[in-house]
């Protein structure tokens, strides 16, 4: 196991200022009550880097700090940070890395018990850290470089970082920069790395390295908690509040395509070494047969001065053609005649025995091409292998309807979700890595319905907040070193929160978003007119990525009139009434439904268009899309049968924008609010075309002629690992804290379902067999739990325990 599979950081209670670590088993509550201390105080060590080095530009940076133990300690808890990012070694053991990311107002720091890494005797601690520079992603909020390392107790101190350290900055690495024209869309993800390994000093992280030539590590800043007063650091640190991420051995399974030399037997999926001859360029294209996000790792001998490339990507193109626009992606499992258009990472050989090249950041990919060029030398590859990294959700959820494309969307949409969590989440893993608030709202209901881990969410929700700006919104996106906004997802944000409040037991921090709630309504407030009705917002109206919408706005009137945001705004005032009715303030809640009111009565006026029985987009009528309606019956500015008939029409009805792969999820919503959910699976097809072109991950938007979707992997495309859950099976939340439920099941033409959706308190298991003329439910909650069942239009009421009935056919 991983140092970082040994160590979990689980959040056992949450404070304004703290939180419980449990290493292993055992709960620290001295570790508890020193990171409310740490919050508090300036720290005794210091935030260190190498003499001289400029302090903003691109760099590696080795660091080092030697101390003897009379004895092997039974716990040696440590804090450590950096920045942009650092790696922690004990003894040469990867033992930590981070940081989790955050701003520079909430700089995070990881703590960890390094005693299973220590001995009696010498000692070395060592870091691995980098600066990306101009050159960092996008979602790299950075100050300066720096590392920093804190003892927890007098004992550990000895580790602490300062003058006492010794640091060398790597000449080995330099940067591969990559363009958004180069990798055909918007990329920001952070460049390649490029390592010479003749200048690289192999065995840095051992014991028994020699660093008597290093010159002692610089102090940059003083380093001090959050709450500390006047601690003169922009460093603002506060504890990591997720655990480390998960790793374990990938391997990549096929070879699809060679030149060069001949063609492997076992190589890659086993242990086989590759030779390449002098002077031979070679190069092998590997399939993962899976999309994943990993760091690979190359293991070579010999072959002096050889540049071997690994080069990455989500899926191969097919050249263009005479007349093309563009170029087409086509079936993902199809390679021969394409091109891998992607980044990738360059290694050049020095000579040396088993010399292992591993990435600073993790990549993604399906296909890797391996790109060998050797000179006067033979070089032989000894090991390509991987480790896949990503948030440790375990996956609880099951389904089974004896229907096995429903259990293939399920596993790929779960596999999508997994690739874009990590430290947050991320819109896609392989261009931005960017927690987009619009996308993230759909990630954290998807892993709640599928693991009912909400500590990621909970993360995604504080950082969005950290966000705000002096009017109260919120960027789209967080964290992030280029601010964005885009009006709209402020409000989904809010959704965000209410949708903890009702899935998550945990009120308190709930109550604790409230402010931010209220400053995000206010900012709306001063774009309303009179009647209630938004008028021009500020910045990236984006709405959905719609082909008839340019850029993806919301269409609009010259003034700024817009269904779609009205709607949108009616909705979040709801929310927001509701949380504080309970958690906040009645006062502004019963504010909120008078502003909901006049935008119900607002609506109906501006946008109602009799003769197509529909919502229009804007007053002027001549715009429709399926997102207008279905955010009207969201809204519930219109109920009932008349609800139940526009969505029905909405589905079909000519001359509609039709929804991307984002808002499909609410059109769906819409659809079971209605008592339409029979009709959920029915609106499986692009998923299922998507499956049917060889994607193992969905994506972020539906193939078009000429337009493939930039992103292989997108999880706001993977809602249907919500809605087979609270749709299909119907398991779903009536109350606050999931404290009450309904299971509402839409099997559509399936003839019978089960599984289980992970709850609070325990699991919620459901099953519905045929029986004769009918079928015959079986309904079991978690103790403590109560519900309702509902069947065409039969209630039952559910207590804790097993629940077994007949209900008809």
């Amino acid at each position: 196991m991983t140092a970082a599979g040994r160590y979990r950081l689980n959040v056992l209670n949450s404070s304004r200022r703290g939180f419980f670590l449990q290493i292993g088993a055992v709960p620290l509550l001295a570790i508890a009550q020193e990171q409310d201390r740490l919050l508090r105080r300036a720290w005794t060590a210091k935030w260190i880097s190498a003499p001289g080095a400029p302090p903003n530009d691109y760099g590696v940076y080795h660091f080092r700090r030697t101390i003897d133990l009379s004895a092997k300690p039974e716990r040696f808890v440590v804090h450590a940070s950096g920045d942009n990012r650092y790696q922690l070694f004990v003894n040469g053991r990867r033992a930590a890395w981070g940081p989790a990311r955050g701003d520079l107002f909430h700089w995070r720091y990881e703590t960890v018990d390094v005693a299973p890494y220590l001995s009696a005797g010498k000692n070395v601690f060592a870091a691995l850290v980098w600066n990306f520079g101009e050159l960092a992603p996008e979602a790299q909020i950075t100050l300066q470089t720096g590392f920093l390392l804190e003892g927890d107790t007098e004992a550990e101190r000895a580790a602490g970082t300062g003058t006492n350290w010794k640091c060398m900055r790597s000449r080995a690495y330099s940067p591969i920069e990559f363009t958004s024209a180069q990798m055909r869309g918007y990329f920001v993800a952070g460049p390649g790395d490029r390592v010479v390994a003749a200048a690289h000093p192999w065995g840095w992280e051992a014991r028994d390295f020699d660093d008597s030539s290093w010159p002692a590590a610089a102090v940059v800043s003083i380093a001090a908690g959050r709450e500390a007063s006047d601690p003169h650091t922009r460093w603002m640190l506060v504890p990591r509040t997720i655990p480390s991420m998960e790793e374990r051995p990938e391997r990549l399974q096929k070879v699809r395509r060679v030149t060069g030399v001949p063609q492997p037997q076992a190589f890659p999926a086993q242990l086989e070494p590759l030779r390449v001859p002098a002077a031979t360029h070679a190069v092998l294209l590997l399939d993962q047969t899976y999309l994943t996000t990993a760091f690979p790792e190359v293991t070579v001998s010999g072959g002096k001065d050889a540049v071997v490339k690994l080069r990455y990507a989500e899926a191969l193109f097919q050249p263009a053609t005479p007349g093309s626009r563009g170029m087409e992606k086509g079936n993902r499992d199809q390679v021969e005649g394409k091109l891998l258009i992607g980044n990738h990472d360059e290694f050049v050989a020095d000579g040396g025995a088993r010399r292992t090249f591993r990435p600073l950041w993790w990549r993604t990919y399906r296909y890797l091409e391996l790109d060998i060029e050797t000179r006067q030398e033979p070089l032989t590859i000894e090991d390509l292998r991987a480790t896949y990294v990503g948030f440790p959700f375990q996956r609880r959820a099951r389904f089974d309807a004896a229907a096995p494309d429903l259990n293939r969307i399920l596993d790929v949409g779960w596999r999508t979700a997994r690739l874009c969590a990590h430290e947050t989440y991320m819109d896609c893993p392989y261009y931005e890595q960017l927690q987009y608030v619009g996308d993230t709202r759909v990630q954290c209901l998807v892993s709640l319905f599928n693991s009912g881990d909400g500590r990621v969410m909970r993360n995604a929700i504080d950082l969005i907040n950290d966000s705000r700006q002096s009017d109260g919104c919120t960027m789209s996106r967080y964290p992030t070193r280029l601010e964005q906004y885009i009006p709209g997802f402020s409000l989904w944000w809010i959704g965000m929160v209410h949708d903890y409040w009702w899935y998550v037991d945990d009120p308190e921090f709930v109550r604790r978003m409230l402010p931010g709630v209220r400053a995000v309504l206010s900012f709306f407030e001063g774009y309303q007119q009179a009647d209630g009705s938004l008028r021009q917002l500020p910045w990236w109206r984006y709405f959905d990525w719609v082909p008839s919408w340019p850029n993806g706005d919301a269409p609009q009137e010259p003034d700024g009139s817009s269904s779609l945001f009205d709607l949108l705004l009616m909705i979040g005032y709801r929310w927001a009434a509701q949380m504080e009715d309970l958690l906040g303030l009645h006062v502004l809640a019963e504010i909120y439904r008078q502003r909901y009111l006049q935008l119900h009565e607002t609506v109906q006026k501006l946008y109602w268009d009799a003769d197509k029985r529909m919502y229009a987009d804007t007053p002027r009528k001549q715009q429709f899309s399926q997102h207008a309606n279905t955010l009207a019956v969201m809204a519930d500015v219109i109920t009932g049968e008349p609800a139940r008939d526009l969505m029905v029409r909405t589905l079909t009805a000519p001359g509609l924008a039709q929804t991307g792969l984002f808002f499909r999820f609410y059109v769906h919503v819409a659809l079971a609010k209605v008592g339409e959910g029979d009709r959920y699976l029915d609106q499986l097809g692009d998923w299922r075309d998507m499956l049917g072109r060889g994607l193992t991950t969905f994506a972020e938007i539906v193939d078009r002629p000429n337009s493939p979707s930039r992103s292989d992997c997108h999880a706001w495309s993977a809602s249907p690992n919500i809605e087979i859950f609270r749709t299909v099976l119907g398991v779903d939340s009536v109350a606050p804290g999931f404290r009450r439920l309904a299971v509402r099941p839409h099997l559509g033409k399936l003839t019978s379902a089960s599984g289980s959706v992970p709850h609070p308190r325990g699991e919620v298991e459901v099953r519905i067999e045929p029986r004769g003329a009918g079928f015959e439910v079986t309904v079991t909650l978690p103790p403590g739990v109560t519900g309702d069942f509902l069947w065409k239009g039969t209630w039952r009421d559910l207590r804790a325990g097993v629940n077994r009935f007949p209900v008809a056919g």
